[in-house]
């Protein structure tokens, strides 16, 4: 990592982390998106991932999510590592893509999980929340007979207003914006950086090019290297 980068991340106050797939591929989670990944391989994916489909047939939907969406021996890698201990520092906020918990595990201090989080598991009927561990072995809640889900947001649902007013908040105040491991291109996350600071200094953290219609930093390599070399 060159000096003057680094001393960007040192200068910053508050900086936010636009983050997405790429993060999490190190850690083993594929990139649903990529060219052997879930969507294009399965080009019903998105229906299955649907509330429509959780509706009608929820047997398949388990067995969808449980197949092909939830990786226990996962764990967080170095970006994760180095972004939390930002946020530990009260200095960054994490905005997320990632529904797989890593964040979580290594400790993020202000996260936001823009689309839900798989290990939030709630009963639908009671609203109650469960351990993902009796999730993962029957999608009846043994309390009510509801309908147990990860607490996700599907096709077809809304994103949780707070996520959306926090996360516009965050992006306001930021004087740096990283965008770590997305292509920015899934609204409406990509919208958020509509409400940037227009002050605030972008670096864009990915393995393939990407272009937007502002003045940006283009960090085109691995994001493993570049989180292992920054000094936080």
């Amino acid at each position: 990592m060159d000096a003057a980068t680094q001393k960007t991340f040192d200068d910053a106050q508050k900086i936010v982390f636009l983050t997405g797939a790429g993060v999490s591929t190190a850690s083993g989670i594929p990139d649903f998106r990529s060219a052997n990944g879930l969507y294009t391989q399965n080009r019903n994916a998105e229906y299955y991932l649907s509330h429509r489909y959780f509706v009608s047939d929820p047997a398949g939907f388990y067995d969808f999510c449980k197949k092909n969406l939830y990786f226990p021996d996962a764990k967080p890698n170095v970006i994760h590592e180095k972004q939390a201990a930002l946020t530990q520092q009260d200095r960054a906020v994490v905005i997320t893509q990632n529904i797989d918990n890593l964040y979580e595990e290594a400790g993020t201090k202000h996260l936001i999980d823009f689309h839900g989080n798989l290990f939030n598991v709630y009963c639908e009927k009671c609203h109650e929340t469960v351990p993902v561990e009796e999730y993962l072995k029957s999608r009846i809640h043994q309390k009510d007979n509801g309908p147990l889900r990860p607490d996700i947001v599907l096709y077809d649902e809304g994103i949780k207003q707070d996520d959306i007013v926090n996360s516009i908040k965050a992006m306001q105040e930021a004087d740096l914006v990283v965008i770590v491991g997305t292509s920015m291109k899934v609204y409406p996350f990509a919208g958020l950086l509509d409400y940037r600071n227009p002050n605030a200094k972008v670096i864009a953290v990915n393995q393939q090019l990407l272009q937007f219609p502002f003045a940006f930093q283009m960090v085109q390599e691995d994001a493993t290297k570049f989180f292992d070399e920054l000094q936080v």
